[in-house]
């Protein structure tokens, strides 16, 4: 069997819905129920029944949901007991998964993680940086860095840090169209921004509350290609300064009036407090994002 099925199986169990599968997943719903059909070959039993485009388990499912909690719960196990200490003679030993969005991942965290990985060469991290919700309750990732703070769960959740965003346009673009030097006269330009409908967090529903554009150049699921299309002209977009004060070639605009702050938590299963390698990475990234403070705050 491919046990990979049952994290596809478990997901869609939860969530009832083959599109919110898909979602935190982050892949197509095609992905998903390619997964389901070929778990049910294997099992050869139906395991969910589609009703009002609802996916509801079958007695099969059922069956299955309780064997694959039980497994669950004897891996908890293993990394709680012994087994979990057995490799910590040379440091925290074995995989830890962390999640964050992609902006942040990418930007800040992946060479912090990398260096955590040379000082301790036991130790191993999935970096999932992804432009979606990361859940702790399906076992997605073991640290999560999130713009939500988690309000339900056994969870551990300290907050991690503030950080701040600014509109910013390149310098070509902002030299050849009309000065900007009131939010009124952001109606003579264009804007990158997210795809509502896709938008993943209500934190990131900035511009709305600046401006509402007439009209888009390109909206994306990703900062990155925000970023690099205000990079090439097409407009402006709010950005993490992390990210976007260090291109020369992008300045900021409105600067007083269109800042905004918001704030990454950081957020664990309560249980994985006692497993070393998890308790390592996360005070890890707790010390190292105190070093960043002037790129996560600046003019502070």
């Amino acid at each position: 069997m491919d046990w990979d099925h049952l994290r596809f199986f478990g997901e869609l169990a939860r969530s009832g819905s083959m599109a919110a599968a898909a979602r935190r997943m982050g892949v197509e719903h095609t992905t998903v129920s390619r997964r389901i059909q070929a778990l049910e070959k294997q099992l050869g039993a139906v395991l969910f029944a589609r009703e009002g485009g609802q996916w509801r388990l079958t007695e099969a499912g059922r069956q299955l949901q309780e064997v694959t909690n039980t497994m669950q719960s004897a891996v908890d196990g293993l990394e709680r007991g012994p087994l979990a200490h057995a490799a910590t003679a040379e440091g925290p030993a074995g995989l830890v998964r962390v999640g964050a969005t992609e902006g942040f991942g990418t930007q800040m965290l992946a060479s912090e993680l990398a260096r955590l990985t040379l000082r301790y060469p036991l130790l191993s991290v999935d970096l999932l940086a992804l432009p979606r919700m990361l859940h702790l309750s399906s076992r997605e990732a073991d640290i999560v860095i999130s713009l939500e703070r988690p309000k339900r769960g056994s969870v551990v959740v300290t907050k991690l840090t503030d950080y701040r965003l600014y509109l910013y346009g390149q310098r070509e673009y902002l030299a050849r169209k009309p000065l900007v030097a009131r939010t009124e006269d952001l109606r003579h330009h264009s804007f990158v921004h997210y795809v509502d409908d896709l938008l993943f967090t209500r934190e990131l529903q900035l511009l709305d509350t600046l401006h509402r554009p007439e009209r888009f150049a390109l909206r994306s699921t990703s900062i990155t290609a925000q970023y690099e299309a205000v990079r090439a002209g097409a407009g402006l977009a709010v950005l993490p300064a992390f990210v976007a004060d260090r291109d020369p070639i992008l300045s900021r605009v409105l600067p007083e009036q269109a800042c905004f702050t918001r704030t990454f938590w950081m957020s664990m299963p309560v249980e994985s407090r006692q497993i070393p390698r998890i308790a390592t990475t996360w005070s890890f990234l707790r010390d190292a994002v105190q070093g960043m403070q002037k790129l996560l705050l600046p003019d502070s």
